[in-house]
């Protein structure tokens, strides 16, 4: 599984075209809103940088996760928002430009925090001496390389070409969505013998961390006094994690189809929680806002 041709190429390649797909959806004048209104971007950017990955360990705790279990849980929780959350920002009628800053913003800071979380649960749940280890550097370059670049990428098209960035949109979302169901379905397929045991094993804390992401979102959101179409993006931010990315921290550089497995689970049950919201904002929010 690890050494196979979709994860050692095609997985950085596609998260690559994928990351070009926020940025064809960003222009410089977007960046802007940070300080008109800093405070949901904050709010929302502390909670899945900081509060997702903490909820992440202790859920591990709790449920005395088996390392490689636990490992995997933090990286999707340290994940950034996945592409296909500003689409249910706005089926959701939350706020869609605070679903996208907070997307590209815990994107790039996601480059320095994801091997620190990392490497801290290896250390955690393997010991000081294991022989494993996320390594900084090349984790970061390679994030630089497949976050960074394409989103400037797909922002110079957009401020170039807009109406191209606005066709190519929808059809990078769509190859988003296919390249991660491909992956889960190779995923579960090389670990079908095992496969009952690790959802047994996976599946509660996978439902836990995706109940602490709506519940965070909407309540750190409301404490914080932001409005209701505020609150369901910073939710929907928190649920709807980049799995891709999980899958090739998880795959590629640590080669470790188990630790992939809370990943895959998180990214199927994720669409439903997301469903949830998506109902409860089209209850709690007039049509017309």
């Amino acid at each position: 599984m690890e050494s196979s041709p979709l994860i050692s190429i095609g997985l950085p390649v596609s998260l690559f075209i994928i990351m070009v797909g926020i940025g064809l959806t960003l222009t410089l004048r977007d960046f802007g809103q940070v300080t008109r209104n800093p405070k949901s971007i904050l709010v929302g950017t502390v909670a899945q940088i900081l509060v997702m990955p903490l909820a992440a360990f202790g859920i591990a705790q709790v449920l005395g996760l088996a390392p490689a279990l636990a490992v995997g849980l933090v990286i999707i929780a340290a994940c950034p928002g996945g592409t296909t959350s500003n689409l249910f920002a706005l089926l959701a009628r939350g706020n869609i430009a605070l679903s996208i800053l907070l997307t590209v913003s815990a994107s790039l800071i996601t480059i320095l925090t994801l091997p620190l979380f990392t490497n801290y649960a290896l250390k955690m749940y393997f010991g000081e001496g294991a022989d494993i280890a996320l390594p900084a550097g090349k984790t970061i370059a390679m994030l630089v390389v497949i976050v960074l670049l394409p989103v400037a990428i797909g922002m110079f098209i957009r401020t170039r070409a807009p109406e191209t960035a606005r066709k190519a949109e929808g059809v990078v979302s769509i190859f988003g969505g296919v390249v991660l169901l491909l992956l889960i379905v190779a995923i579960l397929w090389g670990a079908r013998e095992r496969l009952p045991t690790l959802i047994s094993e996976a599946g509660p804390a996978a439902f836990l961390l995706n109940l602490a992401g709506l519940i965070v979102g909407l309540g750190i959101s409301r404490l914080a006094g932001l409005s209701q179409r505020e609150s369901l993006a910073v939710a929907i931010e928190l649920g709807i994690k980049n799995g891709t990315i999980a899958l090739m921290v998880t795959l590629t550089l640590l080669e470790s189809s188990e630790m992939s497995v809370p990943a895959v689970i998180y990214s199927i049950m994720m669409y439903g929680f997301g469903a949830v919201l998506i109902g409860l904002g089209r209850k709690l929010v007039p049509a017309h806002q």
